[in-house]
């Protein structure tokens, strides 16, 4: 199936590009009330299971013990969830809202002050509770079936109660499938726009021209690293790799927060997070929207992204929280990122948008592209070639983490839920990760990618 689509892909780019971006206008259309309330009730799901008597029950039973320290543990699953995204849009998307790039939440006039508070707290709506609670539902259900009830570790184990046996036969398998594409195709796609983010950031950085040979070498050895750390495991690869990147991450942030205009970032802070809770009702509802092309542009959008990646990035929390109480979980998993994504759009997003006002740098002429906002924002703070190459390097290893996490969980997938599949089949899958990628950049571009 894979192989199938990459070639009708790359037969026929733009009329792939186009069939797809009819299916998701339509999906998008005619489904946005689903996408609104499914995020709705995941977040009051969730955020119910902290209170209620369950939250005691511990992942494995009461005398599980957890096989990583909680630093490590939340590197990873933060790591996997979505530190690549921040590192594309925490400029990006802050920008594109002010500046009216594509519409502005919930119809403000753009470029006011109104605007730099609604671009704020409408990125951090897309980037905290609901995207994490999509994933807290998939891996809470995975963990709790398979460390508590003995059943694989794989996604037809969360529909046990529901289809019983037919878990185990054709309606099965069919979704296991759906969850290895959605994994596989989403990690791919990923990959091919990281690429073209990092090709950008070394072109901007060192004056040469980003071509598609510079975004398959850098594919070519984000898959060998990815190779490396997945053949080491999860103590000896990815809990490693995501170690270093917190901690590079972490000093990056430290440097913006110090360097940058602090005052404007503290007040950014305080102004995002009175904004989200006082707008994340106005931001949930579906009914009556006057913004209703923004909402079914970004919201609905990344809602269904979410989604997407909830069976790759559910399993893999799933697969590492082990030992763990529901509460503890929820906590770490849902409150935790989501305190961390106001203080990284607030540091990011914040400068961003004191430059556009303040009439400095490129970014105050528009986003131009959205790949290189990023590196524009770095370029008006002291030192800039190197925190531009340290943010390069940071969207590398999240793409590694993301690449190898995804091939495990999609490797135990494959296996029929066992977690220690023999290292040939971990080998392929990464390779095919890889391979998906460079084909559809080498062979069909940016056309080929936006339609996957």
């Amino acid at each position: 199936m894979i192989l199938l689509f990459v070639i009708g892909v790359l037969i026929a780019p733009e009329a792939a590009k186009g069939a797809f971006d009819g299916a998701k206008c339509w999906s998008i259309g005619a489904f946005d009330w689903l996408f609104m309330i499914g995020g709705n009730i995941f977040v009051i799901f969730c955020l119910a299971l902290i209170f209620l008597p369950v939250s005691k029950i511990r992942l494995g039973g009461e005398d599980a013990k957890p096989e990583f320290s909680t630093m490590s543990w939340f590197a990873m699953l933060f790591a996997a969830g979505m530190g690549i995204g921040l590192m594309f849009w925490s400029v990006a998307e802050p920008t594109a809202y002010y500046t009216g790039w594509y519409e502005t939440p919930l119809g403000v006039a753009k470029s006011t002050p109104e605007a730099a508070g609604k671009a704020m707290s409408a990125t951090m709506f897309h980037w905290g509770l609901h995207p994490w609670a999509i994933y807290a539902v998939v891996a809470l259900s995975l963990a709790f079936f398979s460390y508590n009830k003995g059943l694989p570790l794989t996604i037809r184990s969360a529909f046990y109660p529901l289809i019983k046996d037919a878990s185990w036969g054709f309606v099965g398998h069919v979704i296991d499938t759906v969850a290895v594409l959605a994994t596989l195709f989403g990690l791919a796609t990923s990959l091919g726009f990281g690429a073209q983010q990092a090709s950008a950031g070394l072109a901007y950085l060192f004056g040469f021209e980003a071509t598609i040979a510079t975004q398959i070498a850098i594919i070519i050895v984000v898959t060998a690293i990815a190779l490396i750390s997945v053949l080491r495991g999860l103590d000896g690869g990815v809990k490693v790799l995501s170690n270093i990147n917190m901690g590079i991450a972490a000093v990056l942030l430290l440097f913006v927060l110090i360097v940058g205009p602090s005052a404007v970032i503290f007040s950014t802070m305080g102004s995002t997070l009175v904004g989200y809770l006082g707008d994340i009702v106005s931001y949930s509802n579906w009914i009556g929207r006057d913004d209703e092309k923004w909402m079914q542009g970004w919201t609905v959008f990344y809602w269904a992204w979410w989604i997407s990646w909830s069976p790759f990035v559910g399993m893999f929390i799933a697969r590492v929280s082990k030992g763990r109480t529901v509460r503890e979980f929820i906590i770490a998993v849902l409150l935790i990122p989501t305190l961390v994504t106001l203080v990284w759009m607030s540091v990011f997003g914040g400068s961003a948008l004191d430059q556009i006002q303040n009439g400095v740098g490129a970014l105050a002429g528009g986003l131009d592209k959205v790949e290189l906002a990023m590196f524009q924002m770095l370029e008006n703070l002291p030192m800039s070639t190197i925190t531009s190459a340290v943010g390069i390097v940071l969207v590398l290893v999240f793409f590694i983490t993301s690449s190898d996490s995804g091939s495990l969980v999609i490797d135990a997938i494959t296996a029929g839920g066992k977690v220690d599949a023999p290292a040939v089949q971990r080998i392929f899958w990464v390779m095919i990760e890889g391979v998906v990628a460079a084909a559809l950049l080498f062979g069909g571009g940016a056309d080929a990618l936006t339609a996957l």
